[in-house]
């Protein structure tokens, strides 16, 4: 069975930088699409950035030019670099792995790390 485990979650001022690990077992990440999301308190959950098994990289809007995805095969892990982080940028993030099946896909999520952006 598919397993991610998120970890890199931590309080940190507005301007700083955090990294996000999303340990996988039970499937690769090279292979399947991964992506971050993230919810705010009473805030639908939101893709974040993803990156396809060819390598294609998609990014939400606000966070363009500050966030980084990218994955370490050998490790079987996908990254989310945040820098310049934002109070708004406060949320859970989920790990997120989506195979792709005959009849679509099936989602498999971590568990969430919390990240706080505060002075």
């Amino acid at each position: 069975q598919v397993q991610l485990v998120e970890s890199g979650g931590d309080l940190v001022q507005p301007g700083g930088s955090l990294r996000l690990s999303c340990a996988a077992s039970g499937s690769t990440v090279s292979t399947n699409t991964m992506g971050w999301y993230r919810q705010a308190p009473g805030k639908e959950r939101e893709l974040v950035a993803s990156v396809g098994n060819g390598g294609r990289r998609n990014y939400a809007e606000s966070v363009k030019g500050r966030f980084t995805i990218f994955r370490d095969n050998d490790k079987n892990q996908v990254y989310l670099q945040m820098d310049s982080l934002k109070p708004e940028d406060t949320a859970v993030y989920y790990c997120n792995l989506r195979m792709a099946r005959w009849w679509g896909h099936e989602d498999y999520w971590g568990q969430g790390t919390q990240v706080t952006v505060s002075s």
